[in-house]
């Protein structure tokens, strides 16, 4: 089944319309644009879906399209780093968040370490998968043999990731899941093509490129937790590595990982998961998380009321309470009602 999600629009300060989506509950966890999104394509793949509803048992996982790309606008007359944190902001904003983690992800890493420096006080922690500080054409150690390969790439996203040729396509492919199954891969290049023109995939890749937010990740001030995948041929482990050392008392985490993207089945997907849960819910045991309104709902539940009549004690709409006890049940990891009313009573979580 798609991924259940709440999409809605804002507007950044330079006029730039940007589709952001909610699902899951909890508390907020933001995961930062990268450079091939689609909000509606990405709520159909199989691994996707999985993916976000496992993160949404215990948090409300805030995607966006970053401008250029997906359901955001299409064409806009410039591309770079600052662009990219303000569709950021403009999404915190309009979601109302006092206080959220970040979940930066590739190219979304440089992205949440540049907010959290600049909104420390709303930035409670950052969790960094496969990101780099310093790429091609910002890197000091760079050859011109790297530059060269970067415009090779460059020049091989403009022309070919609308071709009807896959080959053009397939470096990409490989980079970012490896030897995944036949129908992952299809999946992948069916969001490629569909997430942005082949001159913005080109031009978002050309800002990466030039990210250089080392000297900022020193001034970080919350909880960092980085993973970075041994194999990963799109992001080089030492990158990630040299990230986390740049980042004041993070914490390093090698994945056995074979590609860029971390996919579901993967051995190592579940170490990942385990170690982001212990790091956003400090001291709670796995599962064991109502959001206030969940639990009260719950506890009528547990008393015998209907939906109609809880709605109507809580002046809410049928179909809310609905969705909160839904939302309890996928966090209490529960088939029945009736299973996460005695879960949550047994584990104390009911008034």
């Amino acid at each position: 089944m798609p991924l259940r999600q709440d999409i809605r629009f804002c507007t950044t300060r330079d006029g730039v319309r940007i589709a952001h989506a909610a699902s899951g509950t909890g508390p907020p966890l933001v995961r930062a644009g990268t450079w091939m999104n689609h909000l509606e394509v990405e709520a159909q793949e199989a691994d996707s879906v999985v993916r976000f509803e496992q993160l949404g048992r215990r948090n409300t996982v805030i995607r966006y399209d970053a401008r250029g790309s997906g359901l955001s606008d299409r064409h806009v007359p410039e591309i770079t780093f600052e662009g990219f944190l303000a569709d950021l902001e403009a999404v915190v904003d309009a979601r109302e968040l006092a206080t959220f983690s970040l979940l930066g992800v590739s190219a979304g890493a440089a992205l949440s370490l540049a907010y959290a420096v600049k909104h420390p006080q709303r930035v409670e922690r950052v969790v960094i998968l496969n990101g780099f500080a310093r790429s091609y054409f910002s890197a000091s150690t760079a050859t011109a043999e790297l530059r060269a390969e970067a415009e090779l790439i460059l020049r091989t996203a403009q022309q070919g990731w609308e071709s009807d040729k896959p080959f053009f396509r397939e470096m990409f492919v490989r980079q970012l899941v490896g030897p995944a199954a036949p129908k992952v891969r299809e999946e992948v290049e069916h969001r490629m093509r569909a997430s942005m023109t082949g001159e913005m995939a080109a031009r978002h890749l050309r800002c990466n490129y030039a990210t250089d937010v080392l000297d900022l990740a020193g001034r970080v001030a919350c909880p960092v937790l980085v993973f970075h995948s041994r194999s990963d041929e799109m992001v080089l482990f030492e990158q990630g590595r040299k990230l986390a050392a740049g980042v004041p008392g993070s914490r390093f985490v090698p994945l056995e990982a074979s590609a860029h993207y971390l996919l579901t089945t993967d051995p190592a997907y579940p170490v990942f998961q385990r170690e982001m849960e212990a790091f956003l819910h400090p001291g709670e045991p796995a599962g064991a998380r109502l959001t206030p309104r969940q639990a009260e709902v719950l506890t009528q539940v547990s008393v015998g009321q209907t939906d109609k009549e809880i709605a109507r004690a809580l002046q809410l709409s049928p179909r809310t309470v609905e969705m909160h006890v839904a939302g309890a049940m996928k966090a209490l990891d529960c088939a029945t009602r009736a299973e996460a009313v005695a879960k949550a009573a047994a584990a104390g979580l009911l008034p």
